[in-house]
């Protein structure tokens, strides 16, 4: 059964909750969603819950109230592991790689839950990553951040996922490499993918989102396309610097 057209693709609704069964909440009525072909990217000041919305739509947080959907199935109740089973992509912040093993062992561990023959979704990869295909021999260790970073969004594209997911995929790397990592990140939604990302670099996250959400101590401050938050002078004022 596939979602309405008026239903996101991906929706994470009116989210509350925090860690464990009594943590405190640090979600309050949280709502995010993104569809097919679009990038929709999660900013706001630290501590405000950015992370925190992503794990919840990917089942790593209690949620009190709210739910989760993905093409119109009511996932809410599954674990992270059973989500990816159904099509989600995460790429964690930190710990997305496997240094000593080569970028090619780390794509090939990418398609572990496939039955079917993956080399031409490996061959998309390389298409995407160019600098992937050259260094495939090598220990991902020895690669720099961003192409790190690039290992680690093509092991998630392995398992063909329905959705990608990616928490804060320019942390720590130069201007440089964050916009070769977008130009990428936008070459993944136009195969037709909806991305959904956590980004610290908000104007620049802004500049290429098709939706976005501002959050503000776990709750939605302002949403809008990327376009309209840029121009609107609350936004500007309290997270873009003026």
């Amino acid at each position: 059964m596939s979602g309405s057209n008026n239903a996101p693709f991906l929706i994470g609704e009116h989210m509350t909750g925090g860690y464990g069964k009594s943590g405190p909440d640090i979600l309050h009525d949280c709502t995010i969603a993104v569809d097919p072909g679009e990038i929709a990217v999660i900013v706001g000041p630290n501590g405000a819950g950015k992370s925190t919305a992503m794990k919840a739509v990917f089942g790593m947080l209690d949620l009190r109230k709210g739910m989760v959907r993905l093409d119109g199935e009511d996932i809410t109740r599954l674990s992270p592991q059973e989500r990816v089973a159904k099509g989600m992509g995460f790429v964690p912040q930190t710990s997305n790689i496997f240094t000593s093993m080569t970028v090619e062992e780390n794509l090939e561990m990418g398609a572990f839950i496939r039955r079917d023959d993956f080399s031409d979704t490996m061959a998309q990869v390389y298409d995407l990553f160019p600098i992937l295909k050259d260094k495939r021999r090598q220990p991902a260790g020895e690669l720099s951040g961003g192409q790190r970073q690039q290992v680690a969004v093509g092991r998630a594209l392995m398992t063909q996922p329905k959705v990608l997911m990616l928490d804060e995929p320019t942390a720590g790397v130069s201007p440089i490499v964050m916009d070769e990592l977008f130009d990428r990140i936008i070459e993944v939604a136009r195969t037709g993918l909806p991305v959904l990302m956590v980004e610290q670099n908000a104007r620049q996250a802004l500049e290429i989102a098709d939706k976005a959400y501002v959050l503000v101590q776990g709750a939605n401050a302002h949403t809008g396309t990327g376009k309209d938050l840029l121009a609107d002078e609350n936004v500007r004022k309290s997270f873009l610097g003026g």
